[in-house]
Parts: structure tokens; C-alpha cells; sequence
């Protein structure tokens, strides 16, 4: 346990970048093997290049703000706060996952239900649905400001969760994986995802987040942990081979492939849903 710890208690940074450039790379590699939506009916080239902007962007925020979190894990264990620091005498594995969860749930689900539920947070957080072609480059397909808001949720999870800096590390780094895996295009076996879904959000749950239309765009916000959305019954399943990607508000091409569009879309007049006078079934 000890190495584990100050493993990530002093992560290389080239660690971290090969998580990211490492998960891209081979999840990108499996939608091509088995995709679950064809790749033929759009450039993916330009969808990759559109998307990695906002991945670039995402990394230049949290690398700037990093030493908030440092400087926040750092004040947790001195000042012995936070869930992690009331269970010193708890097996060394149950603190991890107790840790694990407050991370996820307030740092991830809380945060993602939030966005959608604050219309200043909406603005920002629609960028991400957007993408009409949603696979694994879609995780970090975010606007600069709704960077700066997640790291907010993040620094709060810190301080509930009580995390040292190897917790807040080990959990960006899961974080990033399992975002990266629940938006690929990948075509998964039922009783693979079956298994997995008990404990982890699968691409077949978190798709149907990525409708383009509510109620189905306001469920399943889970990252890692999937019994968040059971909990808090925003857990639905349905057929992901009928789903339609994007966000009815902003379907044009000219608005969900410009990236200067993209980047005012939270300082322009608000777009409500649109209302539809019968309810669609999936």
C-alpha cells in the first residue's frame, strides 16, 4: 500500500499525459474494431480535430489551477478534515473506496446534475452535447469555462472527501479513463455490460445522456460509479441503436462543427428545449 500511495502521491506528469493520449488512443482503436454507430457518415478527422481543441483546452485549465487542489489536499491532512481523515482507524482498502465515492459523487455526479439543472452552468455545459457524432474524444469535449466550474466541484469534493493529494490523483486518472471509455462508440456484449453496469457507468448506460432531447438528456450523469443514478433515480436503459446525438436546441452543422460558434454559445441569449407535443419512447 505504501508504494501505491506515493505512487500517486507524486504522479510523473508524463504519467498523467500518457493516461490521456494512452485511453484516446486505444479506445479510438477498439470503435474502429467494433463501432456501435457506422464511422462512414461523418469526417472523423475533423470530429477528432474539433474535440481535441477542447481536450487542449481542458489540460492548459486544470494545469494552471492545479495548485488549488495541491494547496487543498495538502490543508485536509494537516487539519485532519474530511471523510477520509475521520476514518484513520478504518482498513487502509474501505478508506480508499469511501474516498472513491465522495470524489465521484461530488466531484462528477453532483456537479453534472447541477450543470444541467442552473441555466448559467447549462450554457457552458451544452458545448459538451453538442457533438451529433458522440465517441470517445466527446469526454473532453468541454468549454473552457465549464473546465473552470468542474475544478471547482473537484476542489469541493477535495474537502468533503478529506483527500490527500494521492487520492485527488488516483481519482483525476479514473476519472479520465472511465469518461473516456462511456463515450465510446463501442459496440459491448449485453451480458459484458450487464456485469460491468452493477458498479461502473458503461457506454450502453451513459449514452442515452447524449439524446438529443429531454427527458432522456437529463439522466444517467454518472462518470465512474454507476449506483449514483439508482440512488437518486435518474437511471433509465434503453435501445442505444435508436438514439439520436446532439442537443435539439443546437442541431446545424454551421453551429456543432465551429469551434468559435462553440465557444460563445454560453454568452449568447439562452435557448430553451424545445417542447414536443408527444413524448418520444426509446
Amino acid at each position: 500500500m505504501e508504494s501505491f500511495v506515493a505512487y500517486f502521491s507524486d504522479m510523473p506528469t508524463l504519467h498523467r499525459s500518457g493516461l490521456l493520449v494512452g485511453g484516446l488512443a486505444l479506445f479510438l482503436l477498439i470503435e474502429n474494431a467494433a463501432p456501435l454507430f457506422s464511422l462512414k457518415t461523418y469526417s472523423r478527422v475533423k470530429h477528432t480535430g474539433l474535440n481535441i481543441f477542447f481536450t487542449l483546452t481542458t489540460v492548459i485549465v486544470n494545469f494552471v489551477m492545479a495548485f488549488i487542489l495541491v494547496w487543498s489536499a495538502d490543508w485536509v491532512v494537516a487539519n485532519g478534515f474530511g471523510v477520509m481523515q475521520w476514518m484513520s482507524g478504518m482498513p487502509f482498502v474501505v478508506t480508499l473506496l469511501v474516498g472513491l465515492m465522495v470524489m465521484d459523487f461530488v466531484g462528477a455526479w453532483l456537479a453534472h446534475y447541477i450543470e444541467h439543472h442552473v441555466t448559467w452552468m447549462w450554457k457552458f455545459h451544452a458545448i459538451h452535447h453538442t457533438d451529433q457524432h458522440v465517441d470517445t474524444t466527446t469526454a473532453n469535449r468541454h468549454h473552457p469555462g465549464e473546465s473552470v466550474i468542474r475544478f471547482v466541484f473537484t476542489t469541493v469534493a477535495v474537502f468533503v472527501a478529506g483527500a490527500p493529494i494521492w487520492m485527488v490523483f488516483l481519482y483525476q486518472s479514473l476519472s479520465l479513463v472511465m469518461s473516456q471509455f462511456n463515450h465510446s462508440n463501442v459496440s459491448m456484449p449485453k451480458w459484458l455490460d450487464d456485469v460491468l453496469v452493477l458498479v461502473v457507468c458503461t457506454p450502453n448506460m451513459h449514452r442515452v445522456h447524449h439524446h438529443y432531447r429531454q427527458p432522456y438528456s437529463d439522466t444517467n450523469y454518472g462518470n465512474i460509479f454507476s449506483f449514483w443514478d439508482r440512488i437518486f433515480q435518474t437511471y433509465v436503459v434503453v435501445d442505444n441503436k435508436k438514439l439520436v446525438y446532439g442537443l435539439d436546441t443546437h442541431m446545424e452543422k454551421s453551429e456543432t462543427d465551429n469551434v468559435g460558434f462553440l465557444l460563445k454559445i454560453p454568452f449568447l441569449p439562452y435557448r430553451p428545449h424545445i417542447e414536443y407535443e408527444k413524448e418520444e419512447k426509446l
